[in-house]
């Protein structure tokens, strides 16, 4: 009976929604619910450690029979978090996000932001879900028709160098082909001066391979010094990359104002940011070109949408770091809901991945383009039999953090 009530209120909404009728109307036909149990699975034949890139898959189940997906975090921060919702109203995203970053004593690390990335993406999954309408009609509705993205990498190419292989990656569609320094792999020292040069040079035929037109980048992976970092940018300067990445480490944004006024191709950091304060300096004092924070690091989708605000304020544009496959999906959503500022998505091989424990169709991706999935939240579909059950969080933490609120009921910090 429940059941049957619920799915009658969520065709309700969704008829509601698509009318045309005011939100207060829609909220009132969708179901109240109630957060009851949160699930972890391992992602199958991902082996990397669970704070690095995680790509657990987070289910948080309602007393109405809704279940939200969600990617990302590690079983102790998700466990801890998830906690801290159990009981709670999932319809209030950006209140249980509050409370979640702010309820301990210390501010949240990145692997914490992980965590809760994952749990957030999955409470707005519930809310499509409830509403009949995907996450990006919450988000404002559709800003562009798709999302263009560009590979590192490219595995349907089956050239046996670089330079074809970029050309095959344009040739199908796709933005930009992203290659990365000469050197730096394996157990052979890495010198600076030697891989320096053979970066340049390489840079060199992958643009004669392309065609110009900043159809390529680089990422310099933070792996040289200042010297040798500005030395490959100002020599590829002339050739306009679509972006060089990570030029020197970008733990001090002051560093980068001597990069800035050094050379003048496109910059790009970001890659292993969290939230909008680790952000905000390199965006506010334009020291970048372009943000590679991404889901579900920076915590979450809400998160994203307001250092995606922050970038059009000061022109910044935005090109993801690649990520789980869940996140790539919810990551469409976002930029295809937020301003007209340049964007560009990552897809390691040149194309987005489809693991066995989502339905085949969850995302849209043709010519080398993403589009939205117009299916309610997230538009994805999870089988957890073909993961790997973790843990199951039913109640909330027996060590409670006291919780600060004003008079008007926002949660401050302890």
């Amino acid at each position: 009976m429940q059941r049957r009530n619920f799915l009658k209120s969520a065709l309700v909404s969704s008829t509601a929604v698509w009318a045309g009728l005011p939100i207060a109307q829609t909220l009132a036909a969708a179901p109240k619910l109630k957060i009851t149990k949160i699930r972890y699975y391992a992602a199958p034949g991902y082996n990397k450690p669970l704070f690095n890139q995680a790509r657990g898959i987070v289910e948080i189940e309602t007393d109405g029979g809704i279940i939200g997906i969600g990617e990302g975090g590690s079983k102790d921060m998700i466990e801890q978090c998830a906690q801290m919702i159990i009981g709670e109203d999932p319809f209030r995203v950006e209140h249980l996000w509050q409370n979640v970053y702010r309820g301990m004593f210390y501010p949240p690390g990145r692997e914490k932001l992980h965590a809760l990335g994952a749990l957030e993406m999955a409470l707005w999954d519930i809310k499509g879900k409830a509403l009949g309408v995907p996450v990006y009609e919450l988000l404002g509705g559709a800003t562009r028709d798709y999302v263009e993205c560009y590979a590192t990498g490219f595995r349907a190419s089956k050239a046996k160098n670089e330079e074809d292989r970029a050309r095959d990656c344009i040739e199908a569609g796709l933005r930009a082909y992203r290659i990365g320094p000469t050197g730096g792999n394996g157990d052979q020292p890495f010198d600076f001066y030697d891989n320096a040069k053979k970066t340049i040079e390489f840079c060199k035929r992958i643009d004669s391979a392309v065609g110009g037109g900043g159809k390529w980048a680089l990422d310099l992976h933070t792996r040289f010094d200042l010297t040798e970092g500005i030395k490959i940018c100002k020599a590829l300067e002339n050739l306009e990359p679509y972006f060089v990445e990570d030029i020197v480490r970008s733990e001090n944004p002051a560093v980068y104002k001597t990069v800035r006024q050094m050379t003048n191709v496109p910059i790009a950091v970001g890659e292993q940011f969290g939230d909008r304060w680790d952000i905000n300096e390199f965006i506010e004092q334009r020291l970048i070109d372009y943000t590679r924070i991404t889901l579900p690091n920076t915590g979450g989708i809400g998160e994203f949408k307001k250092i995606a605000s922050l970038c059009e304020t000061h022109y910044v544009g935005m090109i993801p770091h690649f990520t789980g496959p869940l996140s790539t999906a919810a990551l469409v959503h976002v930029l295809g809901s937020s301003s007209p500022n340049r964007c560009l998505m990552e897809l390691g091989g040149g194309e987005p991945e489809r693991p066995a424990y989502f339905n085949e169709d969850f995302i849209n991706f043709k010519n080398g383009k993403l589009y939205l999935n117009p299916s309610p939240g997230l538009g994805v579909k999870f089988d957890p039999k073909k993961a790997t059950f973790v843990m199951e969080v039913t109640a909330k933490t027996q060590f409670p953090h006291p919780i600060l609120k004003s008079p008007d009921g926002a949660i401050h910090n302890w």
